[in-house]
């Protein structure tokens, strides 16, 4: 069999429908003209840590906690939108500083997240880079409206104390991460 042409051949059974009859070809609008299904918004934030300079069981991570709908505490890494003219590292330093009163310093990329939320009649990809950051002053903080709580907690502690999975696998790379540096600043592997 052939393909159909203007002069009425016969049809290609790739793509005809059950009964023999072509299907229909949808024309397509091109992608600038498609109503969007939905809006996209970029985050950035971290994990700053303090005590890199001693021993491993001194290293305390700067979380927030924020209370769910159902009233549970999450806790989380401090997050926020990037705003216009910032970069990704400018944000999450900004944010972190904003939602603990810590001051950090971007030490290396932990990665991104991506998530959908929904609400309100729409649907919304975020993507949140990660930063894994070194403390450098500040004292905590939760005089951000949006957080509940803010705490230290050991690096140990990150595995059961952050409620979202895919922060979980960044502190896992955070971890590995310092693990690394120490390594290669001290020429030992360390503990």
């Amino acid at each position: 069999m052939t393909s159909t042409d203007s002069a009425g051949s016969e049809e290609s059974p790739h793509g005809d429908r059950p009964d023999g009859r072509p299907r229909r070809r949808r024309k397509h609008k091109p992608r600038s003209q498609r109503p969007r299904r939905h809006d996209r918004e970029t985050s950035a934030g971290g994990l700053v840590v303090a005590g890199l300079d001693g021993p491993p069981e001194e290293f305390r991570a700067a979380l927030i906690g924020r209370l769910d709908k159902a009233g549970r505490m999450r806790w989380s890494m401090p997050k926020g939108h990037i705003e216009p003219g910032e970069t990704a590292e400018q944000a999450a330093v900004r944010e972190v500083k904003e939602e603990t009163g810590i001051d950090g310093a971007v030490l290396a990329s932990l990665g991104s997240i991506d998530y959908w939320l929904h609400g309100q009649g729409k649907r919304v990809l975020k993507t949140v880079h990660h930063y894994l950051m070194r403390f450098q002053s500040g004292e905590l903080s939760d005089e951000d409206v949006e957080v509940t709580e803010v705490a230290w907690v050991p690096l140990s502690e990150l595995p059961t104390r952050l409620s979202y999975a895919d922060e979980r696998k960044l502190a896992a790379i955070a971890n590995n991460l310092i693990e690394g540096m120490r390594a290669s600043s001290d020429g030992s592997p360390s503990s």
